[in-house]
């Protein structure tokens, strides 16, 4: 077929295609108009309805909403007319009260007047009746002045001399009451309290019985023969000159036969020196460098001792945790004495007497061991150092971290400060007791004699004394008053004050006994 045929058949077959698309699009629209109508109007009508049911339900809650607000206004109404009837019923009663209190005010106006004018006639009557006491009293006292006057001439002195008359009566009576009174009162507590002391004292002196050594400030040395002082002296002296420089004390060689005597005032020197002589003398040779290196080995020896003993009373006393250095300074005590008591070993008792003491009493034991173990540790170092043993101890208590307690302790001891704790005290009579034993301590016979002497000049210096005696070592001072001048209750006060100027003025180890006597004699003959 020719090919325009097929193209002119091509183009009908499209002609026709287009006709039928356009034909059938046309009948889709028209479906879809005519469905949106539909569903418009189902729209629109159910939009109707709709309407009008909400209406309807509107209508319905205004209505309620008008019911309500009419039932509330009325709930309003009546409760304002009950609210007005109560105001009403209030105020009425309000007015009754009101007339019945001007009522009650009148009446108490009228009983106030009648009190005025009751009041006024009182007052006239008070003035007439203080006129006429004051004229009674002018009168009383011219009379008085009479009788004064008087009184004065028949008793023959003032008034002010009567008065002081009767004064020193009653001072009199009164000191007299309040010695006898102070006498019972005293002796009930010194009973109780010697009878408990006493026992507490007693239990702590047998638990802690220490040995008490006696030293003085001199070493003898005993020799095997006296060619050996000749040997220690050397040629020219060489020898005793070397050895007194290295270790600082003084050799005395006389005439005693084989011995040579160590001088020093430090115990610590002194020691040395006699050992490096032992040394000497059992190695047999002494010269100056021999001199010098035994020296060297005795200081070593010695240390380690001071050391050992230190370490031995810390172990003794069980008070562990002492500062190194406070041990060695302890351990220094040992060859230190105090009237002839070696000083380490009054520490350990003072320490122990304290501890039992502290347990008798319910007391900080371990404070009141550590205090005592360490009260003296001053007198270590006072050959060295100016100020006393107590204020030293402190310092040196403070320097190594020991607590306040125990340091207020040390520095209390003998009263450089007062006392504030139970253990201050307690190491205060533990001291006492160690250096008060019979034995334990000497003194030499020139302050023996003057602590005597001094005790019957204090004690004589009193007025109304008689004669004095110091007796028991001077641990008791017996007087005699004269029985016209002191009486029973006044010899009480004597002795307290003979007592607090002994404390004051003297020093003494332990306490002194101060007992006052008074005799009265009657005599009569038989004719």
């Amino acid at each position: 077929m020719h090919p325009v045929i097929w193209i002119l058949l091509i183009l009908v077959f499209c002609a026709a295609g287009v006709g039928l698309g356009y034909m059938y699009r046309k009948d889709m629209v028209e479906k879809k108009i005519n469905r949106s109508e539909e569903t418009a109007r189902r729209l629109y009508d159910d939009a109707v309805r709709k309407a009008d049911d909400y209406k309807k339900e509107k209508v319905l809650e205004a209505k309620e909403e008008i019911l309500r607000a009419r039932a509330d206004i009325d709930a309003e109404k009546a409760a304002n007319d009950r609210e007005m009837r109560e105001r009403r019923a209030e105020v009425q009663r309000s007015e009754n009260r009101l007339v019945q209190r001007e009522a009650s005010l009148d009446k108490r106006s009228d009983s106030l007047d009648n009190r005025e004018n009751d009041l006024k006639k009182r007052s006239d009557n008070l003035d007439r009746k203080e006129e006429e006491t004051d004229r009674l009293m002018e009168e009383a006292q011219a009379l008085h002045q009479k009788q004064s006057a008087e009184l004065e001439r028949i008793a023959a002195m003032t008034q002010d001399e009567a008065k002081q008359i009767i004064i020193e009566r009653v001072q009199k009576e009164a000191f007299h009451d309040a010695a006898a009174q102070v006498r019972d009162i005293e002796a009930r507590a010194k009973e109780e309290a010697e009878k408990k002391a006493r026992n507490i004292i007693a239990l702590a002196i047998q638990k802690c019985a220490a040995d008490h050594v006696a030293e003085s400030t001199v070493s003898v040395i005993s020799l095997p023969n006296d060619d050996m002082k000749g040997r220690i002296i050397g040629r020219e002296g060489r020898n005793i000159r070397a050895l007194e420089t290295a270790t600082g004390v003084d050799l005395i060689i006389d005439d005693t036969p084989e011995a040579v005597i160590v001088s020093a005032f430090d115990p610590v020197r002194r020691e040395i020196a006699r050992l490096t002589v032992e040394k000497l003398i059992n190695d047999g040779r002494i010269h100056p460098a021999r001199i010098e290196e035994t020296v060297e080995k005795a200081r070593k020896e010695v240390e380690n001792q001071i050391r050992e003993a230190g370490e031995a009373a810390v172990f003794e006393t069980n008070q562990h945790g002492i500062h190194h250095e406070l041990v060695k300074l302890l351990g220094r005590l040992k060859y230190r004495t105090s009237y002839g008591q070696n000083v380490l070993k009054h520490a350990i008792e003072v320490s122990h007497l304290a501890g039992l003491m502290a347990a008798e009493l319910g007391a900080d034991v371990q404070l009141a061991k550590r205090a005592g173990l360490l009260h003296d540790i001053g007198k270590a170092v006072d050959h060295e150092a100016e100020g006393t043993h107590v204020t030293l101890g402190g310092e040196l208590a403070r320097k190594y971290h020991e607590s306040n307690d125990v340091i207020h302790a040390i520095l209390a001891h003998h009263n450089d400060v007062e006392p504030q704790t139970v253990e201050a005290v307690l190491v205060q009579a533990a001291d006492a007791i160690s250096a008060a034993r019979p034995g334990a301590r000497r003194e030499s016979l020139e302050n023996y004699i003057k602590r005597l002497t001094k005790l019957e000049e204090i004690s004589m210096s009193f007025a109304g004394v008689e004669k004095c005696y110091a007796i028991q070592s001077g641990r008791e001072v017996r007087i005699m008053v004269k029985p016209d001048d002191v009486t029973d209750e006044g010899t009480k006060v004597l002795a307290k004050e003979i007592a607090k100027r002994i404390e004051k003025e003297m020093e003494y180890p332990g306490q002194i006994r101060v007992n006052v006597i008074r005799e009265t004699r009657s005599m009569e003959y038989a004719k």
